[in-house]
């Protein structure tokens, strides 16, 4: 059921009081668009509600969804993006502090915990020591993993977590205007040096719920007190103070001298794609035009810039790429939204959330980059020259809402099968929303893709409680299968993703007509390690070490290293090459990494 172009008077005085009760989801329509519209200032979030209306979807009725008995769940067909929990008949009632795993093994487990919700992490090598960076914004761990089986903390900087969430004061603390970004660190022959590009993107989680009732958080995320952009950093060791500041940019094209305060746009988006070359894509809208996104949290459609990182001190704007309905009073690129069935949900991010998913870099004879623009769709760009990036073929796919529905590509196998894997992820707990699959689109034509299947559902052990993972409590669904900025070559044939409640699913997709699952890690739920408000995101990132064949699993309440015969015979002491690679190995660097 939907309301269309009208909310009641009851509804709206429950989004401005931010109820999600049940009272507040059955109501009877009255005409109120207008109404909203009148009551928004920001001019950009007025327009959109002008052209859209409402069409956000109500709770699903009863019965609609749920266990099936034959053991398998049905998702609801269209839900809202919600906080609360939203159990169903045959959902466990308690966590569930299992552990089940097949064709894999525990090489250690490290009860710390960045943060239990999302981190991003960066792996380098230094004098023969290898480094894992686990971070979110003002949140950071630098861990020494050189020796697999004996992690050490060498560095800390934020909040600390605990059984009841963050405890006591910060731990050096960043400054107000600072924040440790999501990263890619690369060798760069201009330099002779690692270098590090880190993304600057508005802060929206713990300020923003809904956009179109709270106008004192738009305004603040409109004029916010960072860097819109991203920053470069020279690392000549391992810890903070041994980093230079090369430069910093905004991505507010239109004003490029603006300074903090003024700056527009989203700043860069996750990790920037630079692979230490002269040139950089980074997922970015410019200014506020580009705001024909439905999710309430986020006020930005991204599109793309590319810029000229030939001198890393100096990088240079090149060009910026929109796809049609993200710009708003723009008359093609709103008729474009409207055709959209999302337009009006209140509910669907719409645009980029990563940047350009490339399996060649351009300086290496790469042509084509994937692109993963959320309800806009799936996209093929032309990046052979990176000043005129062109789409040269897009593909719709149906609605998945609420939930992120296209968010990343993996484009590992592609050189090899011909074959990209584009996947959303869960934001509802208990499976309150569609299932997200994992895509697998063709693109051997890359004027011409073409969807061939998913991946199978994850299914548990016949000895669990339980015979669908929605039972389990919590998330459940895809999330991501690391970075390309993960150490060594990655595995032809093997997909590790990470799958929130369902932990490490390994897909073995040699036979690309049957994909299976080869190897898992599920953990158990940990009610002593974490507070409950954060329970349900059990497992939130896998990172590879591809040259030392070792799954890093973090979780909200630690993190797992992992090996597998799917990977090869683990390599659990220092690492025979430095990472990120180098061009040309040193006779130095090759002593200090003899093993």
């Amino acid at each position: 059921m939907l309301v269309t172009n009208k909310i009641t008077t009851k509804s709206w005085l429950c989004s401005l009081l931010s109820v999600t009760s049940l009272a507040c989801l059955f109501t009877l329509p009255v005409n109120a668009a207008t109404e909203q519209a009148d009551n928004i200032k920001d001019k950009w979030l007025k327009r959109v509600v002008e052209i859209t209306g409402n069409h956000q979807a109500l709770k699903p009725e009863k019965g609609s969804y749920g266990m099936k008995q034959d053991g398998s769940f049905i998702h609801p067909s269209a839900t809202y993006h919600t906080y609360e929990n939203n159990p169903f008949d045959g959902m466990l009632s308690y966590w569930d502090k299992e552990q089940y795993i097949k064709n894999m093994t525990v090489e250690a487990y490290y009860p710390i915990t960045v943060e239990p919700f999302h981190t991003w992490q960066n792996i380098v090598d230094f004098d023969g020591r290898r480094y894992l960076y686990q971070y979110v914004r003002r949140e950071l761990k630098i861990f020494d993993i050189t020796d697999v089986k004996k992690l050490k903390l060498i560095h800390t900087r934020g909040k600390q977590w605990g059984p009841n969430g963050p405890e006591g004061e910060e731990v050096n603390p960043y400054s107000e205007d600072d924040m440790f970004g999501a990263a890619s660190i690369q060798w760069s022959e201009a330099r002779q040096q690692y270098v590090m590009v880190q993304a600057f993107e508005i802060r929206r989680f713990g300020l923003l719920k809904n956009k179109f009732t709270q106008p004192d958080k738009v305004n603040e995320i409109r004029n916010a007190n960072h860097l819109k952009g991203f920053k470069v950093y020279e690392m000549r060791g391992p810890l903070p103070k041994d980093w230079v500041l090369l430069a910093e940019r905004t991505t507010d094209i239109n004003n490029p001298d603006a300074p903090v305060g003024k700056q527009q746009g989203s700043g860069v988006r996750d990790i920037p794609a630079w692979f230490g070359g002269d040139t950089m894509f980074v997922a970015a809208a410019p200014d506020a035009s580009y705001g024909l996104t439905e999710y309430g949290n986020d006020l930005y459609s991204a599109g793309y810039q590319s810029w000229d990182m030939s001198n890393p001190a100096d990088p240079k704007f090149l060009q910026q790429l929109s796809v049609p309905g993200q710009i708003v009073f723009d008359k093609k690129h709103e008729s474009a939204y409207l055709a959209n069935k999302r337009a009006g949900n209140r509910t669907s991010w719409m645009g980029a959330r990563m940047s350009l998913f490339i399996p060649t870099p351009v300086e290496e004879g790469g042509k084509y980059g994937y692109a993963a623009m959320g309800g806009l769709g799936f996209y093929v760009v032309d990046i052979s020259n990176p000043a005129e990036m062109k789409v040269i073929s897009h593909l719709n796919f149906e609605p998945s809402v609420a939930g992120t529905e296209g968010d990343f590509i993996d484009v590992s196998q592609v050189e090899q099968t011909g074959i990209v894997y584009f996947s959303g992820y869960p934001l509802n707990e208990d499976c309150f929303e569609p299932y997200k699959d994992v895509h697998m689109i063709d693109v051997s034509n890359p004027e011409q893709p073409i969807k061939v299947g998913v991946l199978p559902r994850p299914k548990p052990p016949i000895d669990a409680k339980f015979t669908d993972f929605c039972q389990r409590k919590g998330s459940f669904g895809p999330k991501r299968t690391g970075y390309y900025t993960q150490p060594g070559q990655s595995k032809p044939g093997i997909l590790p993703f990470n799958f929130y409640n369902a932990g490490l699913q390994v897909f073995d997709v040699s036979d690309t007509s049957k994909p299976k699952i080869t190897a898992y890690f599920v953990p158990p739920f940990a009610q002593d390690k974490v507070p409950e408000f954060a329970m349900g995101n059990l497992s939130h990132a896998v990172y590879v070490e591809y040259d030392r064949n070792i799954f890093w699993l973090f979780t909200n309440h630690g993190i797992y290293a992992l090996s597998s015969p799917v990977l090869g015979v683990p390599h659990l002491t220092a690492p025979l090459q430095p990472w990120p690679k180098k061009p040309a190995v040193s006779i130095t660097d090759k002593v200090v990494f003899a093993h």
